[in-house]
Order: C-alpha cells, then structure tokens, then sequence
C-alpha cells in the first residue's frame, strides 16, 4: 500500500491471526512500563488474549488501579526497575518525561536481543534532546493503538483494537 509516497506492507488478522502472535511470543515476557493512559489498556488486553505480561508502575495511586485491575504484586506487579529486568519486550507506556526520567534505568537491562516498544514517540526520535538512544544490539518498535488508550477496553466486546506496528531497528530477526 503506498501512504504518502512510501510503500508499507500491510498485515491483516487474516494473515497474522491472534493464535500465530501468541506462537511467535509465547517465550517472551512483555513488560508493561507504566500503567497510566495508555497502560492498562495495553497491559489488560495482552494478559486477556493469553500473553505473559507483567507491568512495572511506581508505588502511587496507579500502582493501587493496577491492583484493582488484578495484577499481583511480586508476581505480575513490580517496580519499573524489577520489570525491566525481568521482561525481553519492554513496553515504554511511560508520560514522555517519564521516559526521559527513567531511561537510565531502562537502559542498563536492554541486552542484546531485547526489544524496545514505544506506542508515541517523543522521546525516542528526540533523542538528540532527550539522551534516549537505545543500544545498536536491541530491536526498537512502534506498537501505536488506533484510538486512545482510555479506549482501548471499551472499543471493542472481544477486547481488542487496530493497531499500527512498524520495525525502526531490527537487530535480532526479521520484523514480523
């Protein structure tokens, strides 16, 4: 398909099905960070459709929704730091400052062959301004919901939306 001038494949759910997602995902951990806008939206739906995800939040009043929501501290729920760690797909669901704050600490557990995900981009493609450049030997993606985040669970009965992937960096495999 040709949007502006560029040529984009496009995948459908035809093509790409949710059962082959979770095949082509079933060994990875995708870490949630922040639970804020755009958070649970992402988070909730991914756990519901079978994914292993785990949210990293601070402790706060969204620490608390994310509980009310029925992720388990220790468990599913931990500190950004510790999700970090922990997860090989590290959702950055953070406010734009929020993501500039924390970058240090994501950046020290972005190992060879993790994947960064970004769902709005200000930080990355700034990254003269902000100091956010991931390493050369990470996969960095654009997940971007076609809706807000408020939305996302409230769009759709089945819980899922349309959602717009593009690969920026693909070090590890092929963009899927």
């Amino acid at each position: 398909m040709n949007f502006g001038g560029v040529i984009e494949t496009v995948v459908t759910s035809k093509e790409f099905s949710l059962e082959k997602a979770r095949e082509v995902l079933k060994n990875e951990v995708i870490a949630v960070i922040g639970y804020g806008i755009q958070g649970p939206g992402q988070a909730c739906n991914l756990r519901d459709n079978g994914f292993n995800v785990i949210v990293g939040q601070r402790q706060g009043k969204t620490y608390d929704k994310a509980v009310a929501d029925g992720w388990v501290p220790g468990k599913t729920l931990f500190s950004i730091e510790e999700a970090a760690q922990k997860g090989t797909i590290l959702c950055m669901l953070l406010s734009d400052a929020g993501q500039i704050q924390v970058w240090p600490t994501i950046k020290k557990y972005l190992t060879k062959g993790k994947t960064l995900y970004y769902s709005h981009g200000f930080a990355i493609n700034w990254s003269d301004r902000t100091g956010v450049v991931p390493p050369e030997d990470v996969d960095v993606i654009l997940v971007a919901p076609k809706g807000s985040g408020t939305s996302l669970r409230t769009v759709s009965p089945a819980r899922h939306i349309s959602w717009l992937r593009m690969a920026s960096n693909s070090f590890s495999r092929p963009a899927r």
